[in-house]
């Protein structure tokens, strides 16, 4: 028979690239709220793809791709991110495959939840830049992006 205490340290198998992303998207939910957005729900998943946010703000929904990368020292170089080259940028994670999976989730949510086509909604994206060291993050948010 098993105890209790064999169940109190479940191991978290997540990669370290799954846990910094799990951080940059409940940073990006915090940086929405504190702008007054809703959240809808997180990770709608498909087998197709997967849209981390869907966001809603004066009756307007939005699809959110968040993108996270590990930096060190935000406040000295926020240009230094560890394991890129200096000039990577997160955003640039969205390629054309991803984009068109992205275009594929958003059709099929607005579809299994019966949106009106009246409805206005937008794509935008949200990078989130971490210093894990120093427990900081830059987040920078891009509006209305065309798919």
């Amino acid at each position: 028979m098993l105890h209790a205490k064999h169940f109190m340290y479940k191991q978290d198998k997540r990669t370290e690239k799954r846990k910094i992303g799990d951080i940059g998207e409940e940073t990006a939910c915090r940086f929405l709220m504190k702008r007054d957005f809703d959240i809808v729900e997180r990770n709608h998943w498909r087998k197709w793809g997967e849209i981390d946010i869907v966001a809603k703000k004066d009756n307007k929904l939005h699809f959110i791709e968040v993108k996270t990368v590990s930096c060190e020292n935000l406040t000295q170089n926020l240009g230094n991110v560890s394991r890129e080259t200096d000039q990577y940028r997160p955003e640039d994670n969205l390629h054309y495959q991803k984009l068109e999976r992205l275009k594929r989730v958003i059709q099929s949510y607005l579809l299994d939840n019966r949106v009106s086509h009246e409805t206005d909604w937008q794509f935008d994206v949200i990078t989130v830049r971490l210093d894990i060291k120093n427990k900081q993050a830059k987040v920078e948010y891009i509006e209305d992006i065309i798919l």
